[in-house]
């Protein structure tokens, strides 16, 4: 009978320290910025808050994670021996909160659709969520607009069911094609090419185009600014935009230039920025994509029958 209660209160002492998901996030994002109010500003507490989660965190563990100055925060080597795995730990309760919310929204009939650019205003994007909800009248549907430098890896975290984008996307990711238009170069105002009626890419060649941030995958990003150059040539890159404006200004500020769909002349119309016909540059698409993993759950394959549908018309 003893050793039965003296198991209980080892178990309730193991109960009692182990460490939360939360301070274990806090962990990492401290370790990150070895600032503590730059980490309680970013984590939307107050610094004191972050400090007593901070301290909790270490007696759970038995071990001081930081070494505290009134100049500077530091990992201990304790600190930077249980980092990976903190970091790790938080990564996978991301993941499976994140995949509970996708298969909550599939026992619900819910589906969010995420959308990139101006995808959302696009005829065929239209076409195909009316489509979806004559064919499903109950359903609950959520358009979000993505930037460039998260559109793919949502899909990806299943924090969207589907992406009406442009390809070309990473392995993993499965398509349905949905409209082909031409690609035409963005040039500031002030480019002497932005005069002329169309140009080839041996014209364009030199002038730096607008880079996306490292997360967005390289084939995307290849695609799009045409990197390598038909004639093998790489291309020098110029600022980093996350999003249209920011893209937008970098090109009407001179900085550099990009390619974008045709239908960017009615949708993106902005001062100092021209749209020129680039003669000798392949076309684009438009597509539906959803995660290969994915294509037969009850809501993605909704849309996938209703974008059938709408382009067997």
């Amino acid at each position: 009978m003893r050793r039965w209660a003296t198991a209980i209160a080892d178990k309730r002492f193991e109960k009692a320290t182990e460490p939360s998901v939360h301070q274990l996030r806090l962990f990492v994002v401290l370790s990150e910025e070895l600032h503590f109010r730059r980490a309680a500003t970013r984590l939307f507490i107050t610094q004191s808050a972050l400090s007593q989660q901070i301290r909790d965190l270490e007696q759970r563990l038995g071990v001081k994670l930081f070494e505290r100055t009134s100049r500077a925060v530091a990992l201990t080597a304790a600190g930077r021996a249980l980092l990976p795995d903190a970091r790790a730990a938080v990564d996978a309760v991301t993941r499976v909160r994140r995949m509970a919310d996708a298969q909550a929204r599939q026992l619900s009939d819910q589906l969010v659709a995420g959308t990139i650019g101006a995808e959302a205003a696009m005829p065929h994007t239209r076409a195909v969520l009316r489509q979806l909800l004559d064919q499903r009248p109950r359903m609950t549907l959520r358009v979000v607009s993505l930037n460039f430098a998260d559109h793919l890896a949502a899909l990806v975290r299943q924090e969207v069911d589907v992406m009406f984008l442009r390809p070309p996307v990473p392995a993993g990711i499965e398509v349905r094609h949905l409209a082909t238009e031409p690609r035409v170069a963005c040039l500031s105002a002030d480019d002497p090419l932005a005069a002329l009626p169309s140009v080839s890419l041996a014209q364009l060649a030199g002038r730096p185009v607008v880079a996306m941030p490292a997360e967005v995958p390289r084939v995307w990003w290849d695609f799009w600014a045409v990197d390598p150059r038909p004639d093998g040539s790489t291309v020098r890159y110029g600022p980093v935009a996350t999003d249209m404006e920011a893209l937008l200004h970098a090109v009407a500020e001179g900085e550099a230039m990009c390619f974008l769909p045709s239908a960017a002349r009615d949708l993106f119309p902005r001062p100092g920025i021209r749209y020129v016909d680039v003669t000798d540059l392949t076309p684009c698409s438009a597509a539906l994509a959803w995660l290969a993993e994915r294509r037969d759950e009850p809501t993605i394959a909704a849309v996938r029958e209703a974008a059938r549908a709408v382009l067997g018309r």
